[in-house]
Parts: structure tokens; sequence; C-alpha cells
């Protein structure tokens, strides 16, 4: 009886803890405000980070590709090349992006803002 009672409550364990597993994911603001990723000038995310998680790796190649795509569309529509869109809102977000938080210079180099 002990022992079931014991797998019981493991696999309740077990179950909330992948539940709310997507809740502990790191969020875009949490990434930036830890210093760990940065806008590029070319309208992309990137790792400031030497080491980064395989959470840093994820999120960034994520919101890459959905940017990528809305690039894409918003290139296609304008009838402009994909990098004259890249290149503009590049600067929007690198504007936008709060004090503190990386942004990367056109030399390569990540700077504070």
């Amino acid at each position: 009886m002990k022992n079931t009672l014991k797998s019981l409550l493991s696999l309740i364990a077990l179950t909330l803890s992948l539940l709310a597993a997507p809740a502990w994911a790191l969020s875009l603001d949490d990434a930036k405000s830890q210093g760990l990723v940065g806008e590029r000038s070319n309208g992309y995310l990137g790792i400031v980070v030497s080491n980064p998680s395989g959470d840093v790796k994820a999120l960034v190649a994520e919101i890459n590709a959905k940017r990528k795509q809305a690039y894409q569309q918003s290139a296609k529509s304008a009838g402009v090349d994909l990098q004259i869109i890249e290149l503009r809102i590049g600067q929007r977000l690198q504007q936008k992006t709060d004090t503190g938080q990386y942004i990367q210079t056109e030399k390569g180099a990540w700077q504070r803002k």
C-alpha cells in the first residue's frame, strides 16, 4: 500500500512538472534582459554570450525563422529585395531596444544600449 501511494505521488509530481515545463521556458524579454541575446542590424536576433544554453539557441532559431518568413512576405508585398526589409526592420528594432540591452554594431561587436 505504501509503495503504491509513493508511486502514485511520484507519477502525479512528474505529470505536474511536465505540464509546468512550458511556463519555465525562456521568453525573448527574459533573454534580452539577462543579456543573453541582442538585436543585430540585419533584423535578426543574435546570441551575445559565448556558451549559450539549448534554450537560448532554440529561442533565437525559432524567432529568427518567424522573422524571416514575415520579412519575405513584406518584401514580396512591397516588391523590394529581402535585404532591404531586413535592414530597415533591423534599424527599427535596434532603436526600440531598451536601455541596458544589447545591440550589434555595424562592425559586429555587441554593446549595451
